[in-house]
């Protein structure tokens, strides 16, 4: 993997720096930015090159989803990493939209920081497994969050492969693990996307959780 350049947006300051120096530390990093808001990140952005973004959801003067949406304008291939707190779940979807790649607790160890950013960068999707035991219990606590209508075309090979692309496999790993190509689980993938009308894998992992697909 190519170093990465990095950009945190977090209006906590000794978050923020805490962060950059557990990062500064890791060999794939080349640079890490620093924002203490969205608007900040977005006027910057048009200067910086960056891979991966660490994005704050909840910031003074602009906060994440707009940033993001904005970001995602300027920049269509920007990877983003939503740095998420317990009871930040009613934006999940409103940040996919928007079209963040990953989601990752704020209170997550460096490993799994790691994991997430080297994922991201890959093209692949991240959810913390306790963020996706998170967000299925408030879907279970809230009622009013009825589940849509699944596609009963979807087969019995695609929810494998969607069992393990909630599980954070690359379609690498999965094919590996199905004994089947990368290629026919691109394919898989591919409908899965086209079936449920989802726009990205992040899309699809929440799609799952939402329609009781997957049990984590």
């Amino acid at each position: 993997m190519d170093k990465l350049r990095i950009y945190l947006v977090d209006d906590h300051k000794l978050f923020r720096e805490g962060l950059k120096l557990l990062l500064s530390t890791q060999d794939f990093v080349r640079h890490i930015y620093e924002a203490s808001n969205g608007r900040e990140f977005i006027e910057n952005l048009s200067f910086v090159d960056c891979d991966v973004v660490l994005m704050d959801i909840e910031m003074p003067e602009m906060n994440g989803i707009d940033a993001t949406i904005e970001a995602m304008k300027m920049k269509p291939n920007l990877k983003i990493i939503v740095l998420s707190m317990y009871g930040d779940e009613q934006y999940y979807y409103k940040m996919i939209d928007a079209g963040a790649k990953g989601f990752l607790l704020k209170n997550s160890g460096i490993d799994k920081v790691v994991t997430a950013i080297q994922k991201v960068a890959e093209g692949e999707s991240f959810f913390s497994e306790e963020l996706l035991v998170n967000i299925l219990n408030n879907m279970r606590d809230n009622k009013s969050e009825a589940p849509e209508t699944v596609d009963n075309d979807i087969s019995e090979r695609e929810l494998e492969i969607l069992y393990h692309v909630c599980k954070g496999l690359s379609n690498q790993e999965i094919a590996d693990e199905l004994f089947i190509s990368k290629r026919t689980v691109d394919k898989h993938r591919a409908n899965l996307l086209s079936k449920t009308g989802c726009r990205n894998t992040a899309a699809l992992v929440m799609y799952a959780i939402k329609n009781n697909i997957i049990e984590i």
